[in-house]
């Protein structure tokens, strides 16, 4: 009998509702039972039409008295569970408004900048000066008087980018050091922290822009002797022990003879990881006695002066000390990874 039908899926379906624990719970239970396509209601309207129209009447009359009740329990259930989310939600978000304001929050420096600072103490100590230069250069300062020749591979479009007007963002912080000599001539000790520019792919280890430490120093009767002598204090300085390097031999038009130096790789410890390119060391500076023809280009005598000059990757010098498998994390702005330091 549908009477029956009717009476006991109103009964199942408010027993249903009560116990029901969650919305998505409650939800279920309607689209089963109220449902336009399928719910059990639906259904049984189907078979009214076989009534006879009395029967049908009477019939009609029980089934939209227990679509009503289901649809008032339903109601019913779903505002206690909308009172009781807005409840947890006051106890979570509720604010003493007489307590005092927290204040505003301590920043920290960026790692490569601690880098650069500890850096630049340890030179001002050694007696070097702190020089700075425009990001935007020439092509004069950023390649010629530095001796790198037209047909260079440096001056090629995928390592440089170039502006209109025929200028450049620099590719290195070398050109300061011609600034340098230019403006205080010899004997010059300085060092030119900041940031540098070259149209490279990204990837973990190479970034398009990225932080160079330069330094030179200008004098009489100056060796490579001086050069490793600076370049060891200044590792041990940042690394707080002894690094492991090796010293090979390296061209570069500004210097001559040209070294590389390079450091074994702290994150792996030599055994090969993406950082070092699975070789265990990492090109870390690039140096050498000055090239005679740069003396000569900034105005100073090679006959009379000579010097070292160096180029430190102070990105890559901030992985090696923090332990950072990625470069780009240093400059994509994620806090939660900046506020670990």
């Amino acid at each position: 009998m549908l009477d029956e039908s009717i009476q006991e899926l109103e009964a199942g379906s408010l027993a249903r509702i009560a116990r029901a624990q969650s919305p998505e719970e409650l939800e279920a239970v309607r689209v089963e039972v109220l449902g336009r396509k399928g719910g059990a209601l639906a259904q049984v309207s189907k078979d009214m039409g076989k009534l006879a129209p009395e029967e049908r009447a009477r019939i009609g009359k029980l089934l939209n008295g227990a679509k009503q009740k289901l649809e008032d329990a339903l109601a019913a259930k779903k505002g206690q569970f909308d009172e009781a989310d807005l409840r947890a939600r006051l106890d979570g978000e509720w604010i003493d408004l007489t307590l005092p304001a927290p204040g505003p929050r301590r920043g920290h420096l960026h790692p490569i900048t601690r880098i650069q600072r500890e850096l630049e103490d340890l030179f001002v100590s050694l007696g070097f000066t702190v020089l700075d230069g425009p990001e935007v250069e020439t092509e004069y300062y950023n390649f010629d008087a530095l001796n790198i020749p037209a047909d260079h591979p440096a001056r090629d479009m995928q390592d440089t980018f170039w502006l209109d007007g025929g200028n450049l963002l620099r590719t290195h912080t070398s050109p300061v050091q011609v600034r340098g000599m230019e403006r205080l001539g010899p004997p010059l000790r300085m060092i030119a922290p900041g940031r540098a520019f070259r149209n490279e792919s990204v990837d973990a280890s190479h970034e398009h822009t990225f932080y160079q430490l330069e330094g030179m120093m200008i004098d009489r009767e100056v060796s490579v002797a001086h050069l490793l002598y600076f370049m060891k204090t200044l590792l041990t300085a940042i690394f707080h022990r002894e690094a492991t390097v090796r010293l090979r031999p390296g061209y570069f038009p500004f210097v001559e003879p040209g070294f590389e130096l390079d450091i074994q790789c702290l994150i792996c410890g030599g055994a090969g990881c993406p950082v070092c390119k699975q070789s265990g060391w990492v090109e870390l500076l690039p140096c050498g006695l000055v090239n005679p023809q740069v003396l000569r280009l900034s105005g100073i005598d090679p006959g009379a002066w000579n010097g070292f000059a160096f180029g430190l990757g102070l990105t890559r010098l901030a992985m090696m000390r923090y332990a950072i498998d990625d470069i780009r994390h240093l400059q994509g702005g994620d806090l939660r990874f900046l506020e670990q330091f």
